[in-house]
């Protein structure tokens, strides 16, 4: 593989060989079982391999991988013996490729209605990075679109001299977007990495005649790509299926730039924005969920960040009192019903009809303490937004499973507010083929005969364990300089595995350090037992341990467990933007047991 050289102490140069790492010994056993004690394995032994259970590979596929590999080698290669050498085959199972961890289709069934789904949401869709003084733009719509992000979130208001439309974060310093901009480009990226439908969602603050200008521009520039129904009302939503390829609007969730709070107390959040910033390069560990509930069924009900919702309504009993724009109204899909009054009050099933509920954060940690059944009978029908709360003016992000356990479908994210949180985001809707819908599991659609519902605190018995071994890792020399970790040495990697999911699933676990070795072999292995795998995710990442500073970045990814593919695959790292590596990648094996 070649030679690094490092200067160490300015008088002498220390050299590292870098020699790729030796098949663990369960590859070798693997390929000694198949090859049945040969030096090739033959193409139908490689069939036979790939049929069983734990390679759950496509056996038709054996011959043009097997080419492929001899391909890849070069012209020589053609000419030696045919079939698969054990590097060949360990190649094989060491390439991301030819050998991924997950299924890579859609294959949720995608005909029940949105409300059975959990949809890939974003927060301020349309900023750059803080929620104060960040410039507003296209840019991350797009970015969002291409990572499969379904629903789009634009603050509309009339621009200076009241007679057009301007997208920005409102009472804010963020410089404005023109609305027709981005309706331009959610129109050409919309369905560049899904065909399922894309939902706009209009946090709307027009006077009824921009409000008629809004329903010209969306209808000219969406044209037949926009659906809306023929009916006021809803009694069910349309499905994924029905609406491919299609872009659908909802209305103003609750004005979340509307937050009780002081001018004193924002300016004291905005002197701590460039700290907060300037955190390890591995960000803040992602906020323990009941940690988070109890402190919410903690506070005050006064102490609430949505407190204004008073300021809010009176807002909307001015608009109610001008005549509205019919063909505004007519052109939504999702309506969001605002009702007055307690949380309870607001959850309650309309038979008749189907709506979108709006929470913060917060207001839904409040919720989950004493209204937990109500959340989820709501959510089998309706949906249910959440949003990060006020405070997060860095555009940081919360854990997203208060919002799933609960049946809430779209739990929106700040998608710059980059670290653990977001990852796991990233890592869920790598599900069904990363097309931004992931059906909800069926404990969270089932009703009892006395109407119970699933509890998110009863202890639940594991319905299964999750076995994961960490073989070995490679590809930091192709991706990252010889001296980015160590000025005088190679790095010492290890990795960090563990789950994501209900409190009882919870954990992160580690291997030991592996000094000096761009690809280090750590044959480590770890066992999870699950209450909940449904909704699951595993964690890894890759740490380069520092004697005198905080662990350097190596790599993270985040994977659905239900998705996984048994048996050892290649997994690819991510970066800390959540941007695939050309090079790192592990290699592990997956077991149920």
């Amino acid at each position: 593989m070649g030679t690094h050289k490092y200067k160490y102490c300015l008088c002498f140069t220390r050299k590292f060989h870098l020699k790729e790492a030796e098949p663990p010994s369960d590859v070798r056993a693997l390929f000694e079982e198949y090859a049945q004690g040969g030096s090739h394995m033959t193409a139908e032994q490689f069939r036979k391999f790939l049929a069983a259970p734990y390679a759950s590979g496509d056996p038709d596929q054996a011959d043009r991988i097997v080419e492929r590999i001899r391909h890849q080698k070069g012209p020589i290669a053609l000419l030696s013996r045919p079939g698969l050498t054990l590097e060949d085959f360990h190649h094989f199972l060491f390439s991301p490729e030819l050998n991924p961890p997950l299924k890579s289709e859609v294959h949720h069934d995608m005909s029940a209605p949105l409300s059975h789904y959990f949809i890939y949401t974003g927060h301020n869709s349309y900023l750059t990075g803080n929620q104060l003084s960040s410039d507003c733009s296209d840019a991350p719509i797009i970015k969002a679109l291409q990572r499969g992000v379904r629903v789009i979130e634009l603050d509309i208001w009339p621009n200076s001299t009241k007679d057009d439309i301007e997208i920005l974060h409102g009472r804010t310093l963020t410089s404005p977007v023109s609305l027709l901009r981005c309706l331009k480009s959610i129109k050409e990226y919309a369905f560049v990495a899904s065909p399922y439908p894309v939902i706009i969602t209009l946090e709307d603050h027009l006077t009824p005649d921009l409000q008629a200008k809004v329903a010209k521009m969306v209808t000219e520039v969406l044209g037949n790509t926009l659906y809306y129904p023929d009916t006021e009302q809803l009694k069910e939503f349309p499905s994924p299926e029905f609406l491919k390829n299609r872009i659908i609007l909802s209305t103003k969730p609750p004005k979340e730039y509307l937050q009780a709070k002081t001018f004193k107390e924002r300016d004291v959040e905005h002197s701590d924005l460039k700290k907060k910033n300037e955190e390890a390069a591995w960000g803040r560990e992602v906020p323990d969920l009941q940690a988070e509930i109890e402190s919410a069924a903690a506070k005050d009900d006064d102490d609430d960040d949505d407190s204004d919702q008073k300021r809010d309504d009176d807002d909307d009993d001015l608009k109610m009192q001008q005549p509205q724009s019919l063909e505004y109204k007519h052109l939504i899909t999702i309506k969001a019903g605002k009702p007055k009054g307690s949380t309870k009050e607001a959850l309650k099933v309309d038979p008749d009809k189907v709506r979108r509920l709006s929470l913060s954060e917060q207001e839904l940690a409040k919720a989950a303490v004493s209204h937990s059944a109500e959340l989820i009978r709501f959510t089998q029908k309706n949906m249910l937004r959440i949003y990060p709360k006020g405070v997060r003016i860095n555009s940081s992000n919360y854990n997203p499973f208060i919002g799933w356990i609960h049946g809430a479908q779209m739990v929106a994210f700040n998608m710059q507010g980059y670290g653990r949180s977001l990852w796991l985001m990233h890592g869920f809707y790598r599900a069904n083929g990363g097309c931004g819908y992931v059906k909800k599991p069926d404990f969270l659609m089932k009703t009892g005969p006395n109407n119970e519902v699933f509890d998110p605190k009863a202890e639940l018995p594991v319905k299964t364990k999750l076995k994961v071994k960490v073989y070995m890792g490679d590809g930091w020399h192709l991706d990252f300089k010889q001296t980015h970790f160590d000025q005088y040495s190679p790095p010492d990697f290890y990795t960090r595995v563990g789950i994501a999911g209900v409190p009882a699933d919870s954990v992160m676990k580690k291997t030991k350090a592996i000094e000096d070795n761009w690809a280090p072999c750590w044959n480590e292995e770890f066992e999870f037992p699950l209450t909940v795998p449904e909704i699951a995710l595993l964690r890894v990442e890759v740490h380069e341990y520092d004697m005198s500073e905080k662990d350097d970045f190596g790599g993270q990814t985040v994977l659905p467990i239900s998705e996984l593919r048994p048996g050892i695959r290649a997994v690819p790292l991510f970066d800390y933007k959540g941007n695939k590596f050309k090079s790192v990648k592990l290699l592990m094996r997956f077991e149920f047991v």
